[in-house]
């Protein structure tokens, strides 16, 4: 099943409790149907604009490095930056996001955060 999981601690307990199937492994959707079973799975769907990529193999893992790259060089946008979501969200200051960056100045990261304030700064 395709997805992102999030658990507490007793999955420990629930992957412990498994057999392996019939492919001799642990399974993913057997853990999913015990939270299911005690009422207590939740789930997201992700909507209209939002990628999933699967990177379980070698050649996946190059596809998922290369549509990240032509997303952040035609868009001009980085990928899953959390600085800029916290900062967008209100978690942390323009001045936070500018200490953060200070410490990548060398590198194209770290200008990508200063020229993220700069434009924020500039609509203000």
């Amino acid at each position: 099943m395709t997805g992102l999981y999030f658990y507490d601690n007793r999955v420990l307990d629930f992957a412990a409790s498994l057999k392996p199937s019939a492919r001799g492994e642990l399974e993913i959707t057997d853990v999913i149907r015990l939270y299911l079973e005690l009422g207590e799975l939740q789930v997201e769907t992700l909507g209209r604009g939002m990628a999933w990529l699967d990177t379980g193999t070698q050649e996946a893992l190059l596809q998922a490095s290369n549509f990240i790259q032509a997303i952040e060089q035609r868009q001009g946008l980085k990928v899953a930056c959390p600085e800029e979501v916290a900062f967008k969200m209100g978690f942390i200051s323009d001045q936070d996001v500018l200490r953060i960056a200070a410490s990548m100045a060398g590198n194209d990261y770290g200008q990508y955060l200063v020229e993220m304030i700069e434009e924020e700064t500039s609509r203000r």
